[in-house]
This record gives C-alpha cells, structure tokens and sequence, in this order.
C-alpha cells in the first residue's frame, strides 16, 4: 500500500468495516477484462456468503475461475473545499482475495442463509425448501484482505 499511514493492519479493525458495510462488490476474471458485481453478504470465520439465482454470468465466471477480488467501504464522505482540488473523499475500505465455492447442501445452504440474514437483521429465519433448491449459494475463502482509512 502506497499511503502507510492510511493502511489498516488490526483485523478486528478490518471486522468492523466488514460488519458495516452494507454492498460486496465482487469482481471475477471474465476472457475480456474484469467483471464486477454489488452483492449482499454475510461474513463469518474468514470467509464471505453470497446468495445468486441459479444461472447467470457471475455464476459461469465463477464456475471457470474461482479466483476473485472483493471490496467493501463504510463511513463515507464528500469533504467539499474551495476548489475542485481541494475535495476529498472520507471512508474505510477492505479489499482483498480468494477463491469462491459453490455450497452444495441444503443443509450449508441453509447456514449460509442465515449467516447472509443476520448481516441485514436479528432473528431466526425459515427457508423452505423449494426457495433453498432454487438458489444458488457461495462462498468466497479469503486468502488476504488489507484495510484503508481516509479519516
């Protein structure tokens, strides 16, 4: 990272900004350059649960290559100034890597559900089951992840 003294290095500082984040931002590897994508998620042990239809790009670019890159920010801010150069922006962000998985299970599926949930909202959850065998649900192991302030 360019900018140390913006660098967050505490992982329950990098936590934080994961458990406010409310948007993933996904991107994977598409033949013609990067493809991204806003997504809802849930975080847990190092790893990051995501909720799809069944079928579409995200999940066929997934399927050939589950190398991924994720950001996620809070707290942001346009600081005005006087001048176009004097604007700045405040936040903090995570970015980081790994690979995705497709959960299988009805079961996992399940856990991973209420791992997503109860990211937006306290409670117990039902899913029936055709919902759960509609759906497509991944996860994305994080291999590295580095935070960034700009207080």
């Amino acid at each position: 990272m360019r900018r140390k003294d913006k660098e967050i290095t505490d992982r329950n500082a990098i936590e934080s900004i994961i458990s406010k984040s409310r948007v993933c931002r996904l991107a994977m590897v598409d033949e013609g350059g990067p493809y991204i994508v806003p997504l809802c998620f849930g975080f847990r042990n190092n790893t990051l649960y995501f909720h799809s239809a069944a079928e579409g790009k995200k999940l066929g670019l997934l399927r050939k290559n589950p190398r991924v890159c994720f950001e996620l920010d809070c707290d942001t801010e346009v600081r005005t100034g006087g001048k176009a150069c004097d604007f700045s922006m405040r936040y903090k962000s995570v970015i980081g890597f790994g690979n995705a998985a497709f959960v299988e299970a009805t079961a996992a599926k399940r856990e991973a559900l209420d791992i997503i949930m109860n990211h937006y909202a306290e409670g117990a959850f039902d899913y029936p089951d055709a919902s759960v065998n509609r759906i497509s649900v991944f996860k994305v192991e994080i291999d590295t992840m580095t935070g960034k302030t700009s207080p």
